[in-house]
């Protein structure tokens, strides 16, 4: 790849990225609300009405300096990024006050990280074989079954199965096999080696599941898609009447033809890594980056508000930039030089 392409790129990134902090700003700013009214009576516990409302206004008005909310818009927002070059994101104003937000969300990364690598690996790795076996059996009985079913699980809501999983099969449901909540055993301590690990099988198996379930499904039918296109194509009727082998053609020929929407559609994922899922965090009390991303917006913490569409902001750019990167190693024909496929 030409390294001209790599560093136009790169700085094109970083405008599309200031600009979309500048507009998450503005729309933060102009929301309903004060922020800083949240903590305005933590400072007047005097036991005197009067006092204590004198105290609550001195901290809203520190507060409100400290956000940089008593400046007009730009120029708050200019304060802030003169922060965040320096590697200062700020310091939590609700979810944690006084807490540096960085802090706060090296806590929550892990958590989601390791929950969403888990789910995008049991996508993919289920997505592409169905999508193989139904292209090159397209029409079929069991290509139309498996259709039906896949449309019927993209169609299913995640609260829903969520909900519905923990009534039949975790503790307190019909059937007690995985723990309702959580991602350690409450027991850990006690188990052996092997124990923990089955036990954290148990733990994940379902947020896993209800992250999974809908992007395989829309996987599989986008992989089965390019798979119908690639078999339609020239080089495989050469490669037919030159006696390759079956899966010489599906996986050398026409799979690397079709993995390139497959690329695309991971670089969108890689947002997710990060930011996680709001309602699986939720409905199985995972303390991950989608509850804090939850617990910021309902508490107007501007500072965790605008780190998170930070990290989230460059990650969607950052994906999209390594599709690019990934569409030359699946097709060698493309080339990348000046912003254009050629």
């Amino acid at each position: 790849m030409n390294p001209e392409y790599i560093v136009k790129r790169l700085f094109l990134a970083l405008i599309t990225l200031t600009v979309i902090l500048l507009a998450s700003y503005v729309l933060l700013r102009l929301a309903p609300g004060d922020p800083a009214k949240s903590n305005m009576l933590n400072s007047g516990e005097t036991g005197n009405a009067v006092s204590a409302e004198k105290g609550g206004l001195r901290s809203n008005s520190a507060l409100r300096e400290k956000l940089h909310l008593d400046r007009p818009v730009l120029t708050g927002f200019c304060y802030w990024m003169r922060d965040v070059l320096k590697g200062d994101f700020g310091e939590s104003a609700a979810v944690d006050p006084g807490r540096p937000v960085l802090d706060l969300i090296a806590e929550r990364l892990p958590v989601t990280l390791k929950l969403n690598i888990f789910a995008i690996l049991l996508t993919y790795l289920l997505a592409i074989p169905i999508g193989v076996y139904t292209a090159k059996h397209a029409d079929s009985k069991l290509d139309q079954t498996t259709g039906f079913i896949l449309f019927g699980l993209y169609s299913l809501p995640v609260m829903w199965v969520g909900l519905l999983l923990q009534a039949l099969f975790c503790s307190g449901g019909i059937w007690e096999f995985f723990p309702l909540k959580g991602l350690t055993p409450d027991n850990s301590s006690r188990l052996s080696i092997w124990q923990l690990h089955w036990e954290l099988i148990k733990c994940y198996a379902l947020p896993v599941l209800c992250l999974s379930y809908g992007g395989l499904a829309a996987l599989s039918r986008y992989a089965r898609s390019g798979m119908l296109e690639a078999l339609r194509g020239d080089y495989v009727r050469t490669a037919r009447a030159k006696g390759a082998s079956e899966n010489t053609i599906l996986w050398h020929h026409a799979f690397r033809n079709a993995v390139i929407s497959l690329i695309t559609l991971f670089g969108g994922m890689l947002p997710a890594l990060v930011s996680g899922s709001v309602i699986v965090e939720y409905i199985f009390s995972i303390p991950g980056m989608g509850t804090l991303a939850l617990t910021s917006l309902s508490s107007r913490d501007y500072p965790l508000q605008m780190a998170l569409f930070a990290i989230g902001g460059a990650l969607t750019l950052g994906g999209i930039f390594i599709s690019d990167l990934l569409y030359t190693a699946a097709d060698p024909r493309i080339r990348l030089e000046s912003g254009k496929k050629q």
